[in-house]
């Protein structure tokens, strides 16, 4: 995808080919061994940092131009993403002339500053979560870097992005009870250890190992295997794997992962 030359049609024509004064806002969340992260995009010459976004094509669908962003910044295809708030503040986008002069400065086109840069914009935002040690960062045309921040030390960000992410965090955290999310984040076949952790990190709090073992194991969400795992001297526990099944059953019937 040549995305300068994106840029330069969402500047010159940008009212025929986006939808005017909406837009996504992706937060992206990565988990690696016991680390929760977020994707952030350092904005060129700027000390200014970002979500991932971009604006809807008139022929997209909102989960399509979503998937678009992701697969941008990511390279990633299957990738768990939930639509999960929409913000639309009167004030939320508003822009300094110094930032549109920037903007102008990098695209080195003229831009249409009345109807996209200087109203309000109205953003729908989704999150995703992967394994962030599988990805690749990608930044786009006005961005310099774009790379993962721990969760807990954010950089300032632009707008109302760190609303974002805590109103991301928030939604996350109650999925997760309910929702398929460590498919995308643990190995096919891995340890009540390593599943457990997964859970205190998204969590952010201490879980009983071994109610939360057999809590899972009651509901057939997770099932044990005939194989171990090798991890030193006298440590080999046993590696499970979810159920996807019984999994999406559970799911379908209102069961609730209460840990």
């Amino acid at each position: 995808m040549n995305e300068e030359k994106d840029t330069i049609e969402l500047m010159e024509n940008g009212h025929s080919i986006y939808l005017p004064h909406l837009s996504i806002d992706c937060v992206i969340f990565g988990y690696h061994e016991q680390q929760l992260k977020v994707l952030l995009l350092k904005w060129k010459n700027r000390n200014r940092w970002s979500l991932p976004g971009g604006f809807i094509k008139n022929e997209e669908n909102l989960r399509t131009a979503a998937s678009r962003i992701l697969k941008e910044r990511t390279g990633l295809d299957d990738i768990f993403l939930q639509q999960f708030h929409t913000f639309g503040e009167p004030t939320r986008s508003e822009r300094s002339p110094e930032d549109v002069e920037h903007l102008s400065s990098i695209t080195n086109t003229p831009l249409d500053m009345e109807h996209w840069l200087l109203k309000r914009t109205v953003s729908i935002c989704y999150y995703a979560v992967t394994e962030f040690s599988k990805v690749d960062p990608q930044p786009d045309f006005l961005s310099e870097q774009c790379e993962w921040q721990e969760i807990d030390r954010l950089p300032e960000l632009i707008f109302d992005h760190r609303d974002m992410i805590e109103e991301a965090l928030k939604t996350l955290r109650l999925h997760i009870y309910h929702q398929p999310i460590g498919y995308n984040l643990l190995s096919e076949k891995f340890t009540l250890p390593e599943i457990h952790d997964l859970y205190e990190t998204i969590l952010g709090k201490a879980l009983d190992r071994r109610n939360f073992a057999k809590k899972l194991l009651s509901l057939g969400l997770i099932k044990k295997l005939n194989e171990r795992k090798s991890i030193g001297a006298h440590r080999s526990p046993y590696l499970y794997k979810f159920d996807k099944r019984k999994y999406e059953k559970a799911l379908k019937s209102g069961i609730v992962l209460v840990i």
